[in-house]
């Protein structure tokens, strides 16, 4: 019995040396509050979404309708939404939204609560319904579906009666969101005439009945709640962009907001990210006197949105026939192409990499290591919590390095926006400078194309520890630097 008890007690002696060496995981750090929600996270994700302008516009060649046109204008004889998400599908777009009304108060699909809809158009006999063809072609092709409901309408005669017209809107928004099945994203503005009559919108009332019908989806308007508008129609974000707002203290319409909608508030309490909507062509429907922008533009816009921690929402009309015109598809074609071009390869992949310091040490899971994987989201580099100095991730190459002239910058957003700025160094050298961060910052190069082994970012300011999920280096051929040209003009 008693070399029973002492084997016991050596082999107990064992196990508790052995558990004493194994290391536990470092946990993850706290989040940074206010954080997205799931659904937001989505969103951010897409990185670019389409806008589909279309109605009794499209055929009176106008940008605003009065709201006395007739419903037998409107008949788009070869209306094909399925070519509207094929091209949607080709350019690498998840989600699109429709103008189900704009401001003349036409609707797109056969509302049972007014006569001034596609059932009164020749379009089918009346037997249309253009939300339903978007959504049904939308599904089969796996692409998300948003609509846009005008609060302003010059058409029906109840729109300055208060009581009456809010419900009238609430009860449209009830059949769109009752009737075509999952909506992403429901799209409110605040334009409106300054000869319309003064009424208040019961935007909250609204919002509440879109979440109880449709919990997952996202409410854009001019302060959220759940997506922001970025405060132009350039598709331009502000250098500085947080996610960031205090919801309380905006009111939608108020053009006075504009600037701080631009660029967000650090200590703001609400996560309402913004959304840069701009169009395609100079007008938001379709008119044949119009072009598509020229590339350049486009990736200037993409730069400047995405680029700068938005979304960016690329309106492109379908014409009076009811499609997509083939100069927009050609650019669309071009855009998509370039964005190939300049972010399919991360120079930076399979580099070493390095840091100031790391969150639990060289085994503790939070290494540089992370920022130059595959997960954009929720693999991060994170500093040791004991450093307070300057924090810094470093890429280096082998041979002569890197050849590159765009810097790609991602935060783990999931656990809140934290960096306020931020340099970037190749070879001991300042190449770019900047603020914010968030889900996405690109810096093209001012002085163009640079050689380099080693490429540091220090964070020089943040809300916490700044935690990076991912790194790019990229080669942007369509980059033409304006110091290039400057130097090209004195010789």
């Amino acid at each position: 019995m008693g070399t029973v008890k002492l084997w016991f007690a050596l082999l107990m002696a064992v196990s508790v040396q052995v558990l004493c060496k194994r290391e536990l995981v470092t946990t993850p750090p706290l989040p940074i509050l206010p954080i997205p929600t799931s659904a937001q996270l989505k969103w951010q994700q897409r990185e670019l979404i389409m806008f589909l302008h279309f109605g009794m516009n499209t055929f009176t060649d106008s940008e605003w309708g009065t709201g006395h046109e007739k419903p037998s204008l409107f008949n788009p004889t070869g209306l094909d939404p399925h070519q509207w998400v094929d091209v949607a599908s080709m350019v690498g777009v998840s989600l699109v939204i429709l103008t189900a009304k704009h401001h003349d108060g036409f609707c797109l699909w056969p509302s049972q609560y007014t006569e001034h809809s596609v059932k009164n158009s020749p379009w089918k006999n009346g037997n249309g319904d253009v939300v339903e063809e978007l959504v049904d072609a939308a599904k089969a092709r796996g692409i998300d579906v948003g609509l846009y409901l005008s609060p302003w309408d010059r058409h029906d005669k109840r729109y300055g009666l208060e009581l009456q017209y809010n419900e009238y809107y609430l009860a449209q928004l009830q059949e769109l969101l009752n009737r075509y099945g999952s909506v992403q994203e429901i799209w409110f503005d605040g334009a409106k005439g300054s000869n319309a009559p003064n009424m208040s919108y019961y935007f909250g009332d609204w919002f509440s009945m879109v979440k109880e019908l449709q919990g997952s989806i996202n409410i854009f308007s001019d302060a959220g709640p759940d997506v922001r508008w970025v405060g132009n129609e350039k598709g331009f974000a502000g250098n500085t962009c947080w996610s960031t707002i205090n919801r309380t203290s905006l009111k939608i319409g108020d053009e006075s907001i504009v600037g701080y909608l631009n660029m967000g508030d650090s200590r703001g309490t609400d996560w309402v990210p913004p959304e840069c909507d701009v169009s395609i062509r100079t007008g938001w429907f379709w008119h044949k006197s119009q072009e598509p922008k020229p590339l350049k533009q486009l990736l200037e816009i993409y730069y400047n949105s995405v680029g700068r921690n938005c979304l960016l929402l690329l309106n492109v009309p379908p014409n009076s026939t009811g499609l997509i015109s083939h100069d927009d598809i050609r650019r669309l074609g071009e855009f998509r192409r370039a964005i190939d071009t300049i972010f399919s390869t991360n120079l930076a992949e399979g580099s070493i990499s390095k840091a100031s310091s790391q969150r639990g040490g060289k085994n503790g899971g939070f290494g540089p290591e992370k920022a130059l994987d595959e997960d954009h989201l929720w693999s991060y580099w994170a500093p040791n919590e004991k450093a307070h100095d300057e924090h810094w991730i470093e890429i280096i190459g082998t041979g002569k390095g890197f050849r590159f002239n765009v810097v790609r910058i991602q935060e783990a957003i999931g656990l809140g926006q934290r960096i306020k700025r931020h340099e970037i160094y190749a070879d001991e050298n300042q190449v770019a400078t900047g603020t914010t961060i968030g889900y996405k910052r690109l810096h093209r190069l001012e002085k163009g194309t640079v050689q380099a082994r080693r490429v540091r970012i220090r964070i020089t300011k943040s809300r916490g520890w700044p935690l990076i999920s991912s790194i790019g280096l990229h080669f942007d051929p369509y980059w033409e630097p304006k110091v290039a040209k400057q130097n090209e003009t004195v010789r």
